[in-house]
């Protein structure tokens, strides 16, 4: 499985922005799709994730409320729309395709895409 993510970029504080991730190759496996973030320094974070199977999305506690993760079967694609963005919400995001429960454990998804850097000036 391979993955693409795009729409980064530098914003500014309230501004809106849509990440896209497309995965091709043996997708069918991979029954969630996640974004994750890693600002410099940090651990990586859980940001949202949904399932290929439903529409139950699931968001970290910083994001809930702002982001909106969406997915398209069709494309293979899965979107983060973030809204209102803050300063703490600059860092580098990651998609990643994987299966299991724990949809916000990192270990629970076996392919990552390069990441794309989000930054958000106050």
């Amino acid at each position: 499985v391979q993955l693409q993510a795009s729409g980064g970029g530098l914003v500014q504080v309230g501004a809106s922005l849509r990440l896209s991730c497309l995965a091709s190759g043996r997708t069918s496996g991979s029954q969630i799709m996640g974004w994750f973030r890693q600002a410099p320094g940090k651990d990586r974070e859980f940001v949202a994730a949904i399932r290929w199977g439903d529409d139950s999305p699931y968001y970290g506690n910083s994001v809930r409320g702002r982001f909106t993760i969406a997915r398209d079967n069709a494309k293979s694609a899965v979107y983060l729309q973030m809204n209102s963005l803050r300063p703490e919400d600059t860092a580098v995001y990651y998609c990643a395709a994987g299966s299991g429960d724990i949809v916000t454990d990192t270990s629970q998804y076996a392919y990552w895409g390069r990441g794309t850097l989000v930054t958000v000036s106050s």
